[in-house]
């Protein structure tokens, strides 16, 4: 029965749920694709191929089993679909929105290889989640029995959440501490609505909550509450902070008003779209409504600056980026999603310096690629005698993130870090060079993916539980 539903690449074509039109999207923060209709999502699940070597699967940092809730899908077996989902992810219906799975599994379909385009696996794996979630099938965690060892966990973003979610299902008690007044961290503030609706992440911050998970927010670690005091409240502890500092740019004028970073940006258009008052925006100072813009970066954080600004009603948008094309980070699919909405890239290009008191311009060098670096992209060149001004009266700099000096900021002694800042912690443990403290996520990698915070999260997850079973195995001796 299952090979006469599956195989059907070679009669049915790859087809994407429908795409809302550009001058009508940027109109709003809703997202931007609509919903798989049912017998559309079983059609498109069935294209998967079944290969004896999924490098779907294996290009998931979760590895998780697509191929064959795929094949349920296509079967009309959804709840079996989803319970497979979740088995080895935490939030699949954030990732089927957000991953880009042009780089991870759909990158990587054997029938994408063989010319035929590649199944639509994040799609499907966003229609079987939220499938789910109106059928009911998503229920609060219920451990089989409650454990008396807790786990403080600091940070609530992808990796913070992932954890707390393992640990609970298993009966642990669970406090999570976090800086904002939301749960979610990126995912709640970095990432706009067009890419990830906020209800899809409230409703799972809810679940954590129905399931006994304590928040704690508006908390300060290591201003309001002390860290060593989370730790002798707690069996083990998880650093899980992400990196917020904003890598900054050395040019002449770059202090200038309206130049400003790209997590206040975001942040200030997201608490914007909850409903809360938010002054730098009221101001005008983190509002591109009728203003030349012009971001920095070829991330995805640009992306979201630039697609964000096109919403709020930007005269012009520019991003500027110094690689080409072909040789950007961020996701192709996004580049392709900007371009549709009026967004003009400025390959080959970087800021020199910024004009004006209030910035009125972009100091602009022109580059070409060069010889390969170590990791064999090529590095960009100065074009000598090309520079010029790009007009600008809002500067969007987009160029990543840094970790925070945690044992500095904390006033902790003994906990190690790398030479770029990041928590040294042990690899798939997330043990630190504390005992009973671990660390997961972009504190540890380095700003990375969602996908991977939550695999850290996880992992780190089954090792604190390792280590609290062992401490309370002793303490029952």
């Amino acid at each position: 029965m299952s090979g006469q539903k599956m195989l059907k690449f070679v009669d049915v074509e790859r087809d994407m749920p429908e795409k809302r039109p550009p001058d009508l999207r940027r109109t709003d923060f809703h997202e931007i694709y609509a919903e798989y209709a049912d017998e559309k999502a079983k059609e498109q699940a069935a294209r998967c191929s079944q290969c004896g070597v999924p490098y779907c699967q294996s290009h998931c940092p979760l590895h998780n089993n697509i191929p064959d809730w795929l094949r349920l899908t296509a079967e009309n077996r959804l709840q079996e679909a989803y319970e497979l989902s979740q088995a080895t992810n935490t939030f699949p219906e954030i990732c089927g929105r957000i991953c880009p799975q042009d780089r991870l599994c759909e990158g990587n379909c054997v029938i994408e290889k063989s010319g035929h385009g590649t199944v639509t696996i994040g799609q499907v794996e966003k229609y079987i989640t939220d499938t789910a979630w109106e059928e009911g099938w998503v229920k609060p965690i219920v451990p089989y029995a409650e454990r008396s060892e807790s786990v403080g966990i600091i940070g609530a973003g992808p990796a913070g959440l992932a954890a707390a979610d393992k640990l609970r299902r298993e009966g642990i008690q669970v406090t999570v501490y976090d800086r904002y007044d939301r749960a979610g961290g990126l995912m709640t503030y970095g990432i706009p609505g067009f890419k990830l609706e906020k209800d899809v992440v409230m409703r799972r911050n809810d679940q954590l909550e129905q399931g006994g998970v304590e928040f704690v927010l508006n908390c300060d670690v290591g201003g309001d509450l002390p860290f060593e005091e989370i730790r002798a409240r707690h069996d083990a502890v998880l650093i899980a902070t992400g990196v917020y500092k904003s890598r900054e740019l050395q040019a002449p004028g770059s202090g200038a008003d309206g130049i400003v970073r790209a997590i206040d940006y975001l942040t200030a258009s997201n608490r914007k779209s909850f409903g809360d008052t938010v002054p730098e925006f009221e101001s005008g100072e983190l509002n591109a409504e009728g203003k030349k813009v012009v971001v920095i970066g070829g991330g995805d954080t640009a992306m979201d600056c630039v697609r964000t600004a096109t919403r709020q009603g930007a005269e012009s948008v520019k991003c500027l980026y110094r690689r080409d094309r072909d040789n950007m980070p961020g996701s192709q699919r996004e580049v392709n999603n900007a371009e549709e909405e009026g967004v003009e890239f400025v390959w080959l290009t970087a800021p020199k310096g910024f004009a004006g008191d209030a910035v009125e311009g972009v100091m602009v060098q022109q580059m070409r690629l060069g010889a390969p670096d170590a990791t064999g992209r090529q590095m960009p060149e100065l074009i000598e005698g090309s520079d010029y001004i790009e007009e600008a009266d809002l500067v969007i700099k987009a160029l990543g993130f840094e970790p925070e000096e945690l044992p500095k900021l904390w006033g902790v002694e003994g906990l190690e870090v790398t030479r770029w800042g990041t928590v040294k912690a042990e690899f798939t443990t997330g043990r630190t060079s504390l005992d009973g403290v671990y660390a997961a996520g972009d504190i540890v990698r380095g700003a990375s993916l969602v996908v991977w915070a939550i695999r850290d999260g996880r992992d780190a997850a089954d090792a604190i539980l390792d280590h609290v079973s062992q401490g309370a195995a002793v303490a029952a001796e």
